[in-house]
């Protein structure tokens, strides 16, 4: 193990320029919301969205953007109508959004969900100064690539997800070989407790309804699964370069603590805080510097009880089928996370049941065990074209 060099490689700036690719997602709204609290610290470049015209057009004019991208083409005219009489240029098409992610700024916020996001992530980390990485897919897909990408061209990635930020602090400073092991906190999703046979029926409205958290449809949906929890299992050690072994989950319900980093003397450190993702988003906006910023803060006396429980991985497999996959490779991890795309969607029109969700990740898997690793960005992407493919036909 060694630790990531920017962990302990501070330096003051005053100000930065920021792109947010993913805008209209519930990650790039929050950006939107801190990035107005402190207008003075941030210029924003570049915002992109995939089809919502009327989002985007208010997010960019909401602080003062110099671009707005919408990926889907068909929606260039309305944004071009939207955005009339302001000063924000508008582009349209996947093409312009990658030749985006190729400009050089301070701050690239890498919000696009899913394997989508893979080529902006991956086109950013070669230009940006810092990549707040809060697309876990690109992580999952091809982790070793593009932390190889990152050290060789010193390019600074800081986790947006509350887990994982909380780790990034709590490992600031400290001597990871002197690292005894982490433990990632999950809240259990809307289903803790129920057991297998419990879950035959669950239908996407029931699976929608996150006690704690407010995210998107698909981010919703691995949390019920605790897909979502294995997602950040396998990030966490492509990240911080951890043995599978070190990496540990508990279910915690409140969502208080996000993340404890246990060293060999005993002494445990762990990030607390309001289950609001504007605290981790604003850590890395604000980086090196803490933004004060208008959100709930913690008061211990009126949280109550703090539990922890053992996850449940025979009722909800997908937990297992990750921390799998990250002790196989990227070849896994990625046919792990495409073959999960395929499966919420199709769960999502009610074409797929909930339980057969990790049944099609692992058939995928077990179908691709035998591809050999990556050595390029297009081999990731022949990969993802090819379990996309077999997915959809099972």
């Amino acid at each position: 193990m060694s630790v990531p060099k920017y962990l302990n490689d501070i330096s003051f700036q005053t100000s930065k320029t920021v792109s947010i690719f993913g805008v209209t997602g519930s990650i790039g709204l929050s950006c939107i919301n801190i990035i107005e609290q402190h207008p003075s610290l941030f210029a924003v470049e570049t915002v992109v969205a995939h089809s919502q015209v009327e989002a985007l057009a208010q997010a960019a004019i909401r602080v003062n953007a110099k671009y707005a991208i919408i990926v889907d083409e068909t929606k260039y005219e309305d944004l071009k109508q939207a955005l009339s009489g302001t000063e924000v240029k508008a582009f349209a098409g996947s093409q312009a959004r990658d030749d985006h992610s190729k400009a050089s700024v301070d701050l690239h916020v890498a919000a696009i969900v899913g394997d989508a996001g893979l080529c902006s992530t991956y086109y950013a980390i070669q230009n940006a100064k810092q990549v707040a990485l809060a697309n876990k897919e690109s992580l999952v897909c091809s982790g070793g690539i593009l932390m190889s990408l990152a050290q060789k061209n010193g390019t600074v990635i800081l986790p947006m997800d509350s887990e994982h930020n909380a780790l990034f602090q709590a490992l600031l400073g400290q001597d990871q070989q002197r690292l005894e092991k982490i433990t990632i906190t999950a809240s259990g999703g809307p289903f803790f407790g129920k057991t297998h046979s419990e879950l035959n029926n669950i239908l996407p409205k029931d699976a929608l309804k996150h006690p704690n958290w407010d995210m998107g449809a698909k981010v919703t949906i691995d949390s019920a699964t605790l897909m979502n929890k294995g997602l950040e299992v396998i990030e966490a050690g492509r990240l911080f370069h951890l043995d599978p072994d070190l990496i540990h989950v508990v279910v915690h319900p409140q969502s208080i603590i996000h993340s404890f980093v246990h060293y060999l003397d005993g002494s445990v450190l762990a990030q607390l805080g309001m289950p609001d993702m504007r605290i981790p988003i604003s850590m890395c906006l604000g980086w090196p510097q803490r933004l004060e910023i208008d959100v709930p803060k913690l008061d211990l006396l009126k949280m109550g009880d703090l539990t922890f429980h053992q996850p449940d991985r025979k009722s909800f497999k997908c937990l297992a089928l990750a921390e799998q996959a990250l002790r196989s490779g990227d070849v896994a991890t990625c046919c792990l996370n495409t073959a999960n795309e395929v499966a919420v969607s199709q769960f999502l029109r009610q074409s797929r049941s909930f339980l057969s969700i990790p049944e099609l990740c692992e058939n995928v898997m077990d179908k691709f065990s035998s591809e050999k690793q990556f050595s390029s960005i297009d081999d990731v992407y022949e990969l993802i074209n090819q379990a996309r493919q077999y997915a959809l036909t099972q």
